[in-house]
């Protein structure tokens, strides 16, 4: 049972990740672009300036909550994909060094270099974590000893690469309507025609990546991975038609796409955590790749205890800076 519990409470961080720091990325990539003057971009930056540090903690309690309960997972996982999550590493210590260090001198020069390295921290991870979870449902060439021997490259294949821009897209989507909703003038009505050219572009791809996704041989429980499919799919179209006029309900709506599309994934491998493409037989299971029962028994009374402290410091962070940004607004986080 408890085996259960904490495939599901991985799950569930793994979604409010992918939600909350889905905007992020797309802030993070798009605010160059989005906004026309340096002191615009200050603002658009600031929008996620007193959140994307504790979203991140999102990762880093999945990250630990892995390690702990499921640690032949987190050993097979993080060996096979190596390349794959330090380049996602360089990124996101890139974005966190950029949002921090950017505002420190006033150089257009000085600026113009961490906006780079802002953007290209964003981009690594957004597309970085749809190649890796297209390959958990794909499967991976794990062999009798839990090894993956495939390399990074057998990690490109084209369904892959598509996942990848799936959630690149979907974040970026996400990235404008969040633009939108926290900011006034030029640069909301900006973020608003942009959120309208990716919805589209973002329903598209969803449609055909979730398709092809349902051919595959590995996939359990597929009755309940269409209903997601399904809502994910209604959620985003529903996102595209009323952006323009409700762009707080088109973000919902968007993070329940994402929030669909991510427990699709963790459905349709459960009870599996890795696919072995080599046999059956060598797959990792919630049972298999576990921490013994003690283990299990002592971290499930401390994230029942813990992790609804984290989530009332968040909320009342997100409560505390809800309000819009104004262009005569220039915080320094």
């Amino acid at each position: 049972m408890l085996n259960v519990f904490w495939f599901v409470l991985i799950a569930v961080l793994f979604t409010g990740y992918f939600i909350l720091e889905g905007f992020d990325y797309g802030v993070g990539m798009l605010y160059p672009v989005i906004a026309r003057s340096d002191h615009e971009r200050r603002m658009a930056i600031n929008t996620i300036g007193p959140i994307w540090s504790g979203n991140e903690v999102w990762l880093i309690t999945a990250g630990g909550a892995l390690f702990a309960a499921f640690p032949k997972w987190y050993a097979t996982l993080f060996s096979g994909f190596y390349v794959a999550l330090v380049l996602m590493l360089v990124g996101l210590i890139f974005r966190g060094v950029a949002i921090e260090y950017r505002s420190k001198m006033k150089s257009a020069r000085w600026h113009k270099i961490w906006d780079i390295l802002l953007r290209l921290g964003s981009f690594l991870p957004a597309l970085l974590w749809g190649v890796a979870f297209a390959n958990l449902i794909k499967g991976v060439p794990i062999n009798r000893a839990m090894n993956d021997v495939g390399g990074f490259w057998s990690l490109l294949t084209p369904y892959a690469v598509l996942g990848g821009i799936l959630t690149l897209l979907v974040f970026l989507a996400q990235g404008a309507s969040f633009l939108a909703l926290k900011t006034t003038g030029d640069i909301r009505q900006r973020s608003l025609n942009v959120a309208k050219k990716l919805l589209p572009a973002a329903l598209v791809l969803a449609v055909g990546f979730g398709v092809w996704t349902t051919t595959l041989p590995t996939l359990n429980h597929r009755g309940f991975y269409w209903f997601l499919l399904a809502l994910g799919w209604v959620s985003l179209l529903g996102a595209d038609i009323i952006i323009a006029k409700k762009e707080k309900w088109a973000f919902l709506l968007q993070s329940l796409m994402i929030a669909a599309m991510t427990t699709g994934f963790f459905v349709v491998l459960f009870p599996r955590v890795m696919i072995s493409t080599l046999s059956a037989r060598y797959d990792l299971t919630i049972y298999s790749a576990a921490s013994n029962p003690y283990t299990l028994h002592v971290m499930t009374i401390v994230s029942l205890i813990m992790v609804p402290i984290v989530l009332a410091y968040q909320i009342w962070t997100y409560w505390i800076f809800r309000q819009r940004l104004t262009v005569r607004d220039h915080l320094e986080y």
